[in-house]
């Protein structure tokens, strides 16, 4: 795959990548309030989600990219 189908991959997946990481950041807030930290707000997660969904989504993107490469072999 060359480097603009694999931004192309990464662009399409990175919606997912930045709402998954958004629920996961709130999630863990919440289990973090057990500990007595602060729980975080909807929009404070959804936008550490927009902030770490692209290393998460670039490093999903190579995987799958690695899975193509080596079903094409």
């Amino acid at each position: 795959m060359t480097g603009r189908g694999f931004l192309k991959l990464t662009a399409a997946l990175y919606p997912f990548g930045a709402g998954a990481m958004a629920v996961n950041l709130f999630f863990a807030s919440l289990i973090g309030s057990w500990l007595g930290w602060s729980v975080l707000t909807p929009y404070s997660s959804v936008i550490g989600g927009l902030i770490l969904g692209l290393p998460v989504t670039w490093a999903f993107g190579r995987h799958i990219r690695a899975l193509i490469a080596r079903a094409e072999a």
